[in-house]
């Protein structure tokens, strides 16, 4: 997927942990929610947001995800929990 994602954007590709954090925006979750879901710090999951963003080519998490969508990322999998 994240090599997918790559490729339409001519850019480089998405980490794992970049494409977890970007799924988890898509389905709804804040940053303390996916710091939790992930095992992760708050402050770690700004940084993969920021990179998302830089990448993408985005003004922000939701038009990261509005991009991502467009160019392959399918929509959510499972509702949000907690």
């Amino acid at each position: 997927m994240a090599a997918r994602l790559a490729e339409h954007l001519g850019e480089e590709e998405l980490t794992t942990r970049e494409l977890e954090v970007l799924k988890l925006i898509r389905d709804g979750y804040r940053n303390k929610q996916i710091a939790d879901k992930l095992s992760i710090s708050e402050n770690m999951v700004n940084f993969h947001i920021k990179n998302l963003v830089d990448k993408l080519g985005s003004n922000d998490r939701t038009h990261a995800v509005t991009i991502a969508l467009r160019r392959g990322l399918r929509h959510r999998e499972r509702p949000p929990h907690g």
